[in-house]
């Protein structure tokens, strides 16, 4: 018996690796900007670069965070770390996470593959296989024919 389909809009994201990288680039920003303030030797530029250094790692961690995939009616929405797209349900073919995969595959009708970053399996394996699941029943219901997960 499968799950019932979740009601859209849903997003799909990894939701305990945001909260590590969240968690680590604002404990390092804390930490570097400390430092920075508790070394008394430095001069004001020293002092910056501690701190930008900090912004700099956390602008990146919160980049790694980015990715999502959104389940509207219209379709399909995948942001991953610098790029977003738009996908119609029909151009959808199939969902596929296989062991080893770092993240959901979408195998498009046009022939390609686009990953989805927010459906990875790192540290929540259970809840990625749960979400392509649901990414997959979504497609078949929405969209084309042949659709494969898990």
């Amino acid at each position: 018996m499968s799950a019932p389909l979740p009601s859209l809009p849903v997003t799909f994201r990894p939701t305990r690796t945001r909260v590590v990288l969240y968690s680590v680039g604002l404990a390092q920003l804390a930490a570097l900007t400390a430092i920075a303030l508790a070394l008394p030797k430095l001069s004001g530029g020293e002092r910056l670069s501690f701190v930008l250094t900090g912004l700099l790692v956390l602008a990146v961690l919160l980049l790694l965070a980015r990715p999502k995939v959104v389940a509207r009616q219209e379709g399909v929405t995948v942001v991953n770390l610098t790029t977003k797209r738009e996908l119609a349900w029909a151009q959808v073919v199939r969902v596929n996470l296989r062991a080893g995969d770092p993240w959901v595959h979408l195998d498009l009708a046009d022939g390609t593959s686009l990953p989805a970053m927010g459906i990875q399996p790192g540290i929540a394996r259970d809840q990625a296989i749960r979400d392509a699941r649901a990414l997959r029943d979504l497609t078949e219901k929405h969209g084309a024919v042949d659709h494969t997960a898990g």
